[in-house]
C-alpha cells in the first residue's frame, strides 16, 4: 500500500496572464517580474540555455547578473516544490522540463488546420485566456520581449484560424457554431461579413429554440455583434477588419479592406502586418492616403503578418496564385493594381494573366531581376553577407545590424523610425522566413514578361534608392509598352510621411487612377 501523499500535477499557463497551478489551483509566485519571466521562458522554450546567455537576456547590467540569476533560480525551485527535479542546472547551463498550455498549441502554428479534428480545436481554444504572457512584458529586456511578441503573434494567428475553421465547419450546427462566431467577432469587431454570419447564426438559434418551446422567436437584443453595419472605413476611421481566405495549397491568407471608391489592390510585400501597420509611422500614411478616395485592399504575404507563418512553398508562382485567391475572396471585379518593391514582379505577371480585371497598374520601387539574377558578382557577395547577418541578427538587439538594415531601406529615418522598424521586424516575419524570402526574391526575373503587358502602367522610383537602383525602374518602364516613368527625389525605398516625394507619389497615383477610370 502506498501511503505517500498526493502531490498533484504542476502546470504552467502562459496563454494569458502567467499562472502556475497544481491540480488546477494557482500557486503563489515570486514578486519579481524577471523571475516569473525567466520561469516562463525556460518552460516554453523547453531546452538547455547557457547561463551567460540567460544573463544577457534578462540582466545585461553592470551589477551582478550571475548572482541575480542564482537568486531567481532559487525562487523558481521554491515554486516547483516537489517538482524541483524538473529544473536541471549546473555551473554552465540551465534547463526546465515542465508542462505548459502552449505545448498543446505550438504544433498548430505550422499545421494544416483543415485536416485536424474539431475536438482538438475546442481543447486549444479553452486554454487561451488572453495574449501570450500578457502580464509579463519586460521593455528593457529587448531579446526576451522580441521572443514574447513573436510567439504572441503566432498564438493570435492560430486562434483566429481555429475560430474561422470552426465557424465554417459547424455552419449546419448553429448552436455549436455561435459561441465561436461571437468570439471571433470580438477579436475582429469591424468585419461586416462576419457580423452578418453571426447574426444569421443567432437567428437560426432563436428559431430552433422557438420551435422547441412552442414560442414565437424573440427579437435579438442589441449587442455590439448585432449593431447595424458600419459604413466603409474611411481614412479618418481606418478600421481593422481582418478576413481570411485559403490559398490553393491551404495556406491561410489574411486580407483587409479600408475606404470606399474605385478599388486599389496592393500586391503583398514582405514585412507587412494588416493591423500593426496602422500604428507604424513607416506605413500608416500610405494606408491613410490610399484609402482617402479609394477602397484599398491589402493582404499579408504568406509567412508575414497575420497570414500563415512557416510555409514551405514561397515560390514566385505561389505568390501569384495567392494574389489571385485574394482577388476572388475580396470580391474584386476591376481594380488598380499597386505593386511595391518585389511585388511589382508579381503584379506584372498577374496583369498579363488577367488584363480584363486590371484597369491600370502602378509599380513603385520594383525591379525586373532580383539581385542574384542580375549576375553582378560584387552585389551577390554583398547581399549574401547581408542575408547571413539577417538570419543571425533579425529581431535581436544588435544596433549595428539594426542601423545598417534600416538605413538601407530608409536613409532618411528618424530615431522614431528606427524604433518602429525594430517592431516591424519583430512582429511581421521570423528570422528564418525573412532569410528564405530574401533568397526567393533574389532569383526573380520577369524580363521576358514586360513586353506582354497590355494594361496602362505607371512606374515610379526614388532616384537614390539603395534597395532597388533607379535603373531598375527605368528598365521596367522601358520594357512595358506605353508605360510612363516618374523619378522621385528621395533616398528612401519606403517613402516617409512629410517628404515631398511621398506627396508627389500620391498626386501621380490619384491622377493616374482618374485617367484610367475615364478610359
Amino acid at each position: 500500500m502506498n501511503d505517500s501523499p498526493h502531490i498533484g500535477v504542476l502546470e504552467l499557463r502562459v496563454l494569458g496572464d502567467f499562472q502556475v497551478t497544481r491540480d488546477g489551483k494557482p500557486l503563489d509566485l515570486p514578486p519579481s517580474r524577471k523571475t516569473r519571466a525567466l520561469l516562463a521562458y525556460l518552460a516554453v522554450t523547453a531546452r538547455q540555455h547557457q547561463r551567460e546567455r540567460l544573463c544577457e537576456i534578462f540582466w545585461d547590467i553592470p551589477d551582478d547578473p550571475r548572482g541575480a540569476l542564482r537568486w531567481s533560480l532559487s525562487k523558481i525551485r521554491q515554486v516547483l516544490g516537489a517538482d524541483e527535479s524538473a529544473l536541471v542546472a549546473d555551473r554552465n547551463a540551465v534547463a526546465l522540463e515542465i508542462e505548459t498550455d502552449y505545448a498543446r498549441l505550438a504544433p498548430l502554428v505550422k499545421a494544416d488546420l483543415s485536416s485536424l479534428p474539431i475536438e482538438e480545436f475546442e481543447a486549444v481554444l479553452a486554454s487561451i485566456r488572453g495574449g501570450f504572457l500578457a502580464d509579463l512584458s519586460l521593455e528593457r529586456c529587448f531579446e526576451y520581449e522580441a521572443w514574447r511578441q513573436a510567439i504572441a503573434s503566432e498564438v493570435e494567428i492560430v486562434e483566429l484560424g481555429i475560430l474561422r475553421e470552426l465557424v465554417e465547419r459547424l455552419a449546419d450546427q448553429p448552436r455549436r457554431a455561435l459561441p465561436f462566431a461571437q468570439r471571433l467577432r470580438r477579436l475582429v469587431p469591424d468585419d461586416d461579413r462576419l457580423a452578418a454570419e453571426t447574426e444569421a447564426l443567432e437567428e437560426k438559434v432563436r428559431s430552433v429554440t422557438a420551435r422547441a418551446t412552442g414560442r414565437a422567436p424573440q427579437p435579438a437584443s442589441p449587442t455590439p455583434a448585432q449593431a447595424p453595419p458600419k459604413p466603409a472605413a474611411s481614412a479618418q476611421d481606418p478600421g481593422r477588419a481582418v478576413q481570411f481566405c485559403r490559398a490553393l495549397d491551404g495556406t491561410r491568407l489574411a486580407h483587409a479592406s479600408t475606404g470606399s471608391g474605385p478599388a486599389i489592390l496592393r500586391a503583398a510585400h514582405w514585412m507587412s502586418h494588416l493591423t500593426f501597420d496602422w500604428d507604424s509611422p513607416i506605413w500608416r500614411h500610405w494606408m491613410r492616403e490610399l484609402s482617402r478616395r479609394n477602397r484599398l485592399v491589402r493582404y499579408d504575404e504568406r509567412c508575414n503578418g497575420l497570414s500563415q507563418r512557416h510555409v514551405v512553398d514561397i515560390s514566385f508562382e505561389t505568390m501569384l496564385s495567392d494574389l489571385e485567391c485574394v482577388v476572388e475572396a475580396a470580391g474584386l471585379d476591376r481594380f488598380t493594381l499597386l505593386g511595391l518593391s518585389q511585388s511589382c514582379a508579381v503584379s506584372i505577371a498577374y496583369a498579363i494573366r488577367h488584363p480584363e480585371r486590371v484597369s491600370g497598374m502602378i509599380l513603385y520601387g520594383g525591379y525586373v531581376k532580383g539581385w542574384r539574377a542580375r549576375g553582378d558578382a560584387g552585389e551577390i557577395a554583398t547581399r549574401e553577407a547581408a542575408a547571413t547577418l539577417m538570419r543571425e541578427n533579425w529581431g535581436k538587439p544588435n544596433p549595428m545590424f539594426r542601423q545598417a538594415f534600416c538605413s538601407m531601406f530608409i536613409p532618411g529615418a528618424t530615431h522614431e523610425h528606427f524604433a518602429w522598424m525594430d517592431d516591424l521586424m519583430l512582429r511581421t516575419v521570423s528570422p528564418d522566413d525573412a532569410w528564405r524570402l530574401q533568397n526567393s526574391f533574389s532569383v526573380i526575373d520577369v524580363s521576358d514578361l514586360l513586353e506582354k503587358v497590355s494594361v496602362p502602367t505607371l512606374v515610379l522610383h526614388a532616384r537614390d534608392d539603395n534597395v532597388a537602383p533607379v535603373e531598375s525602374g527605368r528598365t521596367m518602364a522601358a520594357g512595358i509598352p506605353g508605360a510612363r516613368f516618374i523619378e522621385l527625389e528621395s533616398q528612401n525605398h519606403i517613402l516617409l510621411e512629410g517628404e515631398p516625394a511621398f506627396e508627389e507619389f500620391i498626386d501621380h497615383v490619384r491622377a493616374f487612377i482618374a485617367e484610367t477610370a475615364r478610359a
